[in-house]
């Protein structure tokens, strides 16, 4: 059943060992500078579904083209090798850099869009990337993957079963590059959101007004946790930050409800990117700080939500629209002088 709970932690957050989201984006803007893919992706202003929502501003950070891989996911794990090849290389040339991390392997599971972001920056640099998929994701999918050449392994029922097997795989087979974290595995998924950073950079760019509203979807809850770090760094307390789950996989809605990091347990949700049962220990610490309110969706509301965006021209995916679906919802308090915020993480599937 969908649900809203206040954030009773709001401010303080719960402990992680004292690991909490970066929120200066200044490396990976640097780096950036140097990959000939990156560009800025556009910030709409929807007109029609602000009425439609009776509020007076609805803003979309389009990620669909993300450097040319089709979602914010780009940012993150192929940010993290080219860090690597950056402290790799020996020389300037093209052919330096293509050669940087040869021998290396990179490791992960993937609900999604990471696993692409891996094998991206593995190939760009001369590693190579092993990617476990769960069974419910699908074999196109997979094939996008094997086009980059990476190898893909099949492995579990659930994403936290591929994970395990991943983990399990890199302890002989090569370097674990997670987007998630937990006690002892902190470093690599920390960098991994630092990347995402840029677009919340470009974002406060962009737009001509504070937000009062922000809507983040999450899976695990990276691109939320390092999206909100970045919003209060830039504006404080002023906008409402909403995170948004699958009503299958309530991950964060239930830890902070707890006061502790849980797994929960649910059907396969259509919100295959957000269907994560267990959250990052990272991202939980970061959004039980800096979130107001968590808010879970039913998978008609998704889908709802994706047919919408369709109609003026978007094309999108249930996991890409959950933050509009959530205003769409009804759960998210909005009135006439709202500012809504809003992330289109992804192109639709057969893009």
């Amino acid at each position: 059943m969908s649900e809203s709970l206040k954030n009773p932690f709001r401010g303080v957050g719960l402990s992680a060992g004292g690991i909490r989201p970066m929120s200066d984006p200044s490396a990976v803007g640097e780096l950036l500078a140097h990959c000939p893919a990156h560009a800025e992706t556009p910030l709409l202003d929807l007109g029609s579904l602000a009425a439609e929502l009776r509020i007076a501003r609805l803003h979309v950070k389009d990620e669909r083209g993300r450097m040319g891989l089709g979602s914010f996911k780009a940012l993150g794990a192929a940010y993290v090798i080219a860090r690597a090849a950056a402290e790799a290389v020996t020389g300037d040339t093209p052919e330096d850099w293509a050669n940087a991390l040869e021998g290396r392997v990179f490791v992960t599971a993937s609900a999604g869009n990471h696993g692409l972001s891996v094998a991206a920056g593995a190939r760009v640099f001369g590693a190579k990337a092993m990617i476990y998929l769960a069974q419910s994701v699908p074999e196109s999918f997979a094939e996008r993957l094997r086009a980059m050449g990476a190898e893909v392994v099949r492995a579990g029922a659930t994403y936290e079963e591929s994970m395990d097997a991943a983990a399990a795989a890199a302890e002989t087979s090569g370097i674990l590059l997670s987007d998630s974290s937990w006690p002892g595995y902190e470093e690599l998924p920390l960098r991994v959101m630092e990347g995402y950073l840029q677009l919340a950079a470009e974002t406060v760019s962009q737009i001509d007004a504070v937000p009062t509203h922000i809507v983040l979807q999450a899976g695990v809850g990276g691109f939320a946790a390092a999206v909100a770090a970045h919003a209060r760094a830039a504006w404080g307390d002023a906008p409402m930050i909403i995170v948004v789950e699958p009503e299958a996989a309530p991950a964060l809605i239930e830890s902070t409800r707890a006061g502790t990091s849980v797994t929960t347990e649910g059907p396969v949700s259509g919100m295959g990117r957000l269907d994560c049962k267990t959250p990052s220990m990272i991202a939980l610490a970061g959004l039980s700080r800096d979130a107001d309110l968590f808010v879970t969706l039913s998978e008609a509301e998704a889908a709802s939500a994706v047919s919408r965006l369709a109609e003026v021209g978007l094309q999108s995916t249930p996991s890409g629209v959950a933050g509009l679906a959530a205003l769409l919802s009804g759960r998210v308090p909005l009135d006439a002088e709202s500012r809504a915020l809003v992330f289109l993480s992804e192109g639709a599937e057969d893009a």
